[in-house]
């Protein structure tokens, strides 16, 4: 009861917060506490503005405005999972999927933690799955990792992924453009091996979101899923 009422207020204070910046929340927030990770779900989140900028295809401008947003919000949500959870997140990661008006926020912390409770089957074909979708879009990871934290939430974290041309992009400043393309590159991808993905979780995916930390050569995926019916 007491984890239910940590993530009744993280939902709660997040969807606040969002309403404020951007003019009109989202119309659910779904939060998980799986200490070290906490994700925070977001459906139907779209704002006035920017269902006109959808009709017109226009994704980039959306992306764009909301990482502007975001980049200011992010001291503030990691502050809100401190205060209402008590997990100190040493990472924020976000990313949407604009046409489904579907939102995802994951937070992991440095706390010591047995990750060892999240395992699954096919866990080793899934990982490896992710390396060659990897080596196409940029090089073979250095190290591949996956969480199921619970039956609707796979989490899987990339090391060592970066190429020579991307780090000297960083270095010249052009992350939020390597972001951008790489974002929509990457989600294609793992969009063609979705039906391979769904054999091994024995669930369909629903949702799938990306996002990297440039300066620490790492990059999260995280799929939303639905378990198939026994």
């Amino acid at each position: 009861m007491e984890t239910k009422k940590k993530q009744v207020e993280v939902a709660s204070r997040i969807g606040k917060l969002l309403r404020d910046h951007f003019g009109k929340g989202p119309e659910g927030v779904y939060v998980s506490i799986s200490e070290p990770f906490v994700t925070i779900f977001l459906r139907r989140f779209i704002a006035p503005m920017e269902q006109v900028l959808l009709e017109q295809n226009d994704l980039l401008t959306i992306q764009h405005t909301r990482d502007k947003v975001m980049n200011r919000l992010l001291p503030e949500i990691t502050a809100i999972i401190r205060e209402s959870t008590g997990v100190i997140v040493d990472e924020l990661y976000y990313d949407w999927t604009l046409e489904q008006y579907s939102g995802l926020l994951c937070g992991i912390s440095h706390q010591a933690a047995d990750r060892s409770v999240y395992t699954y089957p096919n866990s080793e074909l899934v990982n490896e799955e992710v390396g060659h979708i990897t080596k196409k879009a940029e090089k073979l990871p250095d190290k591949v990792a996956s969480y199921l934290l619970n039956p609707r939430t796979l989490i899987i974290i990339r090391h060592g992924i970066l190429v020579e041309i991307e780090k000297e992009l960083i270095q010249l400043g052009f992350e939020e453009q390597l972001t951008l393309a790489k974002r929509r590159l990457e989600k294609a991808l793992l969009m063609k091996s979705k039906q391979q993905f769904e054999i091994y979780l024995e669930a369909r995916v629903e949702d799938i979101f990306v996002n990297w930390d440039f300066h620490s050569d790492k990059s999260i995926i995280v799929f939303i899923l639905t378990p198939n019916q026994l």
